[in-house]
């Protein structure tokens, strides 16, 4: 009897374990399945332009580091040939300087999109200051630790070439964005560079592309005069840009409106990941009639993943595959607009209007 009692006893014992586990293991979950929906309704980072950004090298902040599940799949997604990387410069030198300007880009691990696109911008603006020290940032880690991994090539993020400037000796830092807009990115870097204001005697931020009614005009004849060829009265010249979250998405619908203004009937614009979306695009297309070729470039500052995959791949979503299957003959042109001398002729003069304004 005293047996029986005592093997109920335990068996209750037992019981109670396995209830009180079970308990915990439900808060668990729920603290994970709380800390995994909060992390997933958070605003996804701008990556336009991108600037210049890519989709799928994904933005993880000015300083923040990818995971190394991240960077795994970007290796294993890569089989595609980028260039070469050697003949980049990646302007990350500890020389000393008094005046600096550093350029700030989301990034690109594409090595030929990098060197013509953000390099080709450094570069102008190396050109028309040449009493500054011209140096560059991206804001996309998981790009920066990809190219130095895959490449050894070594890229500051924002808070590395801030570090550097003061190391350096800068007094007066200048910092030009290459992004397209005024969207996530910018408001970033705007607020990590605040951190930094007792470390410089001046700090000046210039503007990204698509700041004023102007910036809307000349780009908007840059890009028709750079595919004036297509102007055939039968070809669609369609610009895929990002697209984002941020009010900032409006200036593609500006853009649009540009093109009509100025008598650019041929001429249409969507987004990868926001509106107007590629559908708005050909659905445009088609009402208007009359098109038989679609001619896709991208509305974006560095040819990058977006452009060499969503619009011009060959998978069955892409802007090539779908505009085929609508009966229209394709032809894709994927050249980022910083590798265009008009362009970075715009982001020279932002840089030389903010410098003057704090010269005053």
């Amino acid at each position: 009897m005293k047996k029986k009692v005592l093997l109920a006893l335990m068996l209750v014992f037992v019981m109670c374990v396995f209830a009180a586990c079970g308990k915990d293991e439900d808060k668990k979950e729920d603290t994970t399945t709380e800390a995994t929906t909060a992390q997933t309704e958070k605003p996804t980072e701008e990556i336009t332009e991108a600037t210049s950004e890519d989709a799928s090298e994904v933005t993880t902040g000015t300083t923040g580091e990818a995971t190394s599940e991240d960077t795994q799949e970007a290796d294993e997604e890569e089989n595609y040939e980028t260039g070469d990387a050697s003949l980049d410069n990646p302007r990350n030198d500890d020389n000393p300087a008094e005046k600096e300007i550093l350029v700030v880009s989301f990034g690109t691990s594409f090595n030929d999109s990098r060197r013509l696109d953000i390099g080709g911008i450094e570069a102008a603006i190396e050109k028309e200051f040449p009493d500054w020290t011209v140096r560059r940032a991206f804001t996309a880690q998981i790009i920066i630790d990809h190219v130095q991994r895959r490449d050894g090539e070594k890229i500051d993020n924002v808070q590395e070439a801030l570090d550097r400037a003061v190391a350096s000796g800068v007094k007066v830092l200048a910092i030009q964005p290459t992004h397209l807009m005024h969207g996530y990115e910018y408001d970033e870097l705007v607020e990590e560079v605040a951190k930094y204001a007792d470390s410089f005697e001046k700090i000046i931020i210039s503007e990204p592309l698509l700041t004023s009614d102007e910036d809307f005009e000349n780009v908007a004849n840059i890009v028709a005069k750079e595919t004036s060829a297509f102007d055939d009265g039968e070809t669609a010249v369609c610009f895929m840009g990002h697209g984002t979250e941020h009010e900032a998405n409006a200036v593609y619908t500006k853009m649009q409106e540009t093109f009509e203004k100025l008598g650019y009937k041929n001429y249409f614009v969507g987004t990868v990941e926001a509106e107007p979306s590629f559908q708005d695009v050909i659905d445009k297309v088609t009402e208007l009639g009359g098109y038989k070729k679609a001619v896709l470039r991208p509305l974006m500052v560095v040819a990058g993943d977006h452009a060499n995959n969503d619009m011009a791949g060959d998978e069955d979503d892409t802007w090539k595959t779908l505009f085929k299957n609508a009966g229209y003959e394709v032809e894709t042109d994927i050249q980022g607009l910083g590798r265009v001398a008009d362009i970075q002729a715009i982001y020279v003069a932002h840089l030389k209007t903010a410098i003057e304004a704090n010269e005053e």
